[in-house]
Parts: structure tokens; C-alpha cells; sequence
């Protein structure tokens, strides 16, 4: 059934009508998990928050407990092996820049073409941007599969990696297509307002993720085991799965959005729109991105144990943030619908609101951290070594945590409403100029070591959370046009 037909636009005034009367917890709690038709321009907030958020919390947690079960299945493998994909995941930070880059423009154009009421040219934005994503996705897949080895060497790999690590690094970048897709594709559920949709999806390709990983890293009957390797090909396999999911989903439609056949085809028009769009975002990403591939090569001349120390934190450190990131999405959606609606002070309201409970979230967090820093990393390996240098990251994280929830929500008006250059050039000031050569400072000349990437990464980050919030009280990114 189109989304644009009688019956399913009598049911969204239906819900939107009703939406003012009382609800219980768990039936909105339903309504959230299983998707509403409902106008998130002019239900109550406090609903409109709860309907989005709830979906893409429980969709990145889930992406965040297949990265924190990943990386507990290799590390079994000892920490050459957890070396072997933070070294990988340098080079597809560059990928996820991108990716995330395209993500945050088709989300604030689908969500601005939904809040005008334009659900054709929403569907055809949607379908231009997953030609942007798989063109794009073309240079990495030839660089990964015949330059794996040299990429590894530059990053000073160790020999076991090189001997390894060479066709988990090929399988992650040739098949970067399912990765951009899934990106892209999750972002344009979430600008339509299909929540519900996107956290479907990252449950069924981390679901499939999580199974294979242990089946193909240590084999089982007739499968033999394939190391790192296999924890690539059950990324690959997961993923893909869901994206087929997302191409599907599309084409018979959502709640919000569905793609005609004849819209299948290229609009130069639109692509270019897309990809102008998206410039800022992706370079607000790469230069995020490529700040945490210098911080790798200087933590890989300590040595593997702060390199795999490091990628123990890190990932818990997502799988913690993934709540915060969820309601942050849910805010660039509620940004984009609204500015689409002409509705600038409901678009402020909504941030604030997921804030407040965003920094709520984050102290709680930074308590687990500082408290427990030593037990969480012993969850992954018992390297006394790899143990203390994660621990480390994870007590200097704790100072500051509360900063990132409302970093991560002002960094997602800018993006929702269409301003993706203004946080491409904070980052450019506060990661390049700052975060890294600080880091080499205190890590190499000052030889601080793994500690001094830990404060440069401190003083940086929560220098830019707090410099980001206050941009955002300024309110130029309410006139941004997309």
C-alpha cells in the first residue's frame, strides 16, 4: 500500500488526531518498536521524541553490541589479531566519513521534503543517493582488495598482521558497497520518519552478524575456521543481508516512504543536489575520521598492546554512546521535519529536550567508567598490559563524558537542519589543529606515551563539545536551506 494513498494518510490523521489523548507507557512503547504514521511536525513533542528516539536507541545499541561481540570473539585470537581491526578500522573510518558524510545530508533532505509534505520528491532524493553511495563505494573496493598489504605496512603492522590480517583488511574494503548502503539507507528511514524501520534492520544484519562470527572465526563441523578472516566475511554476509532488507522495504513501501519503479532511475539533477549536500558532512567526518588514523599510527609506534588497548576502549566507548547517538538522530529528524513545517522553535525545543536527557544518559555512564575501568576491559582480554591502557582511556574519558551527549545532539541540528558546513570547520580547528599535533606532542616528544593521546583526546573533544553547544545557541542554523 503506497504511503500516499487514502487509507494510510485517513490513519496518520487518525494517530495525529489522537495523539493529545493519554497513552500508556507500553502501548507508545509498541507504537515506537512496530512504527506510527503519525506527523511528527504537530503531535505533542514530548511524543515525538519518544517515537523516534526509541527506535534509533535501540537500533545503535544493537550496532554497538555487534562491535563490542566482535571484538570479544577476536580477542580471543590474542592482540595481534585486535590489532589487525583497528588497523583496518583506520582506513574504514575513511569509508564511515563518507558514509556517515552522505548519511547526514540525505537524512536532513528526506526529513525537510517529508515536513513540506512532498513524499515524491523525498522517495526520489532517497533513491539519488544510493547511486551516490555505491559510485562511491567503487575506488575503495580496488584500493582494499589489491593494495591490502601495503596498507597495513604503512600503518606498521606487525608480522603477524601482514601474515593475517591481509584478507580480513581485503574483505572489509572490497565489499564496502553493503556498509555505505546500509548507511545510507538506515538515514533515509530516519528522515521519513520510519524509526522503526532503520532499528528493524540493524537487528537482523547484527542478528546474523553475531551468530556467524563465532561459527566462521573458530569453525564448526564441515566449517573450518578462518580466524580474523571470518569475523570479515560474517560482517559482510550480516550486513548485506540487511541491506536487502532496506532494498526491499523501499519498494514496497513504509509508513512514510515508498519508491515507484519509474523512480528508479538516475536524475542528474537530484544526484547532484545530493552530493552537494553532502560535502560538508563528509568533510566534517573526514576530518573527524582521519584525526583518529594519526592518533593510530602514534599509539602503533608505542606498540600492538596500546594499539588493541586502545580498540577495546573505543569500542566500548561506542557501545555506550550508541543510546546517546540514537536520541542525537532522533533530533536531526525532529530538526529537519520541522524547519520543513516552518516550525524553527519547535525544531530548538526538540533539541534541548533530548539534551538534557542526552547528558543524563552520559553521567551515568561516565560513573561506570571511572569506577569499573579495569573489570570492563578484563571483559575482553586478560593482557595485563592491553588492560591497563584501555583502562587508562576509559578513567579520562569519565572527566568528561556529560560534554559528549551534548556535543552529539548540537552536532545533529547543524546536520538535521542542513548546516553541515559549520561542523566541518569546527572539527577542522579542534581535531587537526589541536587534537593531533597535541597528541604527538605529549604521546612521543614528551613521551607520555599511550597516556598522552589519552589527554590530547580530553582536551580536544570536550573543548569542541562545549564550543559546538554554544554555536547553537546562536540559532544561524534555523535559516540553513536544503
Amino acid at each position: 500500500m503506497s504511503p500516499t494513498d487514502p487509507a494510510t494518510a485517513a490513519a496518520a490523521t487518525a494517530e495525529s488526531a489522537g495523539a493529545g489523548q493519554p497513552q500508556s507507557l507500553w502501548r507508545e512503547l509498541g507504537h515506537a518498536i512496530r512504527g506510527t504514521g503519525a506527523d511528527y511536525t504537530k503531535i505533542p513533542l514530548r511524543r515525538a521524541v519518544f517515537l523516534l528516539a526509541v527506535p534509533m536507541v535501540l537500533e545503535l545499541v544493537l550496532e554497538s553490541t555487534f562491535a563490542v561481540a566482535d571484538i570479544w570473539f577476536v580477542a580471543r585470537l590474542g592482540p595481534s589479531a585486535i590489532a589487525t581491526v583497528g588497523l583496518t578500522e583506520t582506513f574504514l573510518f575513511l569509508l564511515y566519513a563518507i558514509g556517515i558524510g552522505l548519511a547526514m545530508a540525505v537524512t536532513a533532505v528526506v526529513a525537510r521534503r517529508t515536513g513540506e509534505g512532498d513524499r515524491r520528491a523525498a522517495a526520489v532524493s532517497a533513491v539519488q543517493a544510493i547511486w551516490v553511495a555505491v559510485l562511491a563505494s567503487l575506488p575503495f573496493a580496488v584500493v582494499g582488495i589489491v593494495f591490502a598489504r601495503e596498507l597495513l605496512q604503512l600503518m606498521g603492522a606487525d608480522a603477524w598482521t601482514l601474515t593475517h590480517g591481509v584478507r580480513y583488511l581485503q574483505w572489509m574494503l572490497g565489499t564496502n558497497v553493503v556498509l555505505m548502503l546500509l548507511f545510507v539507507g538506515n538515514a533515509i528511514f530516519r528522515g521519513a520518519g520510519d524509526a522503526a524501520v532503520a532499528m528493524r534492520v540493524l537487528w537482523v544484519a547484527n542478528g546474523v552478524n553475531i551468530v556467524l562470527d563465532p561459527i566462521l572465526i573458530f569453525g564448526l563441523g564441515p566449517i573450518p575456521a578462518l580466524g580474523v578472516e571470518g569475523a570479515a566475511i560474517a560482517t559482510v554476509i550480516g550486513r548485506g543481508t540487511g541491506v536487502a532488507m532496506q532494498l526491499w522495504t523501499l519498494l514496497r513501501g513504509s509508513r512514510h516512504l515508498r519508491v515507484a519503479v519509474d523512480q528508479l532511475r538516475v536524475e542528474a539533477a537530484t544526484l547532484w543536489h545530493i552530493v552537494r549536500t553532502s560535502l560538508g558532512g563528509i568533510g566534517q567526518m573526514i576530518v573527524a575520521m582521519t584525526a583518529w588514523i594519526f592518533l593510530m599510527r602514534i599509539l602503533a609506534a608505542v606498540g600492538s598492546e596500546a594499539v588493541a588497548g586502545a580498540t577495546i576502549a573505543i569500542r566500548l566507548m561506542m557501545f555506550t554512546l550508541m543510546p546517546a547517538w540514537g536520541m542525537s538522530n532522533a533530533a536531526a529528524t525532529l530538526v529537519g521535519q520541522n524547519l520543513g513545517a516552518r516550525e524553527p522553535a519547535r525544531a530548538e525545543a526538540a533539541v534541548w529536550r533530548i539534551g538534557w536527557y542526552n547528558m543524563t544518559f552520559t553521567v551515568a555512564v561516565s560513573v561506570l567508567f571511572f569506577l569499573f575501568p579495569r573489570e570492563l576491559m578484563g571483559l575482553f582480554t586478560a593482557e595485563r598490559a592491553v588492560v591497563d591502557i584501555g583502562a587508562e582511556w576509559l578513567r579520562i574519558l569519565s572527566y568528561s563524558y556529560f560534554v559528549y551527549g551534548w556535543w552529539m545532539v548540537s552536532v545533529q541540528a547543524f546536520n538535521g537542519a542542513g548546516d553541515t558546513v559549520t561542523p566541518t570547520k569546527i572539527n577542522l580547528v579542534f581535531f587537526w589543529l589541536i587534537q593531533i599535533p597535541l597528541a604527538w606532542l605529549l604521546a612521543l616528544h614528551l613521551d607520555l606515551q599511550a597516556t598522552g593521546v589519552f589527554w590530547a583526546v580530553f582536551a580536544s573533544e570536550t573543548s569542541v563539545g562545549l564550543f559546538t553547544l554554544w554555536l547553537f545557541t546562536r540559532g544561524r542554523w534555523k535559516a540553513a536551506r536544503v
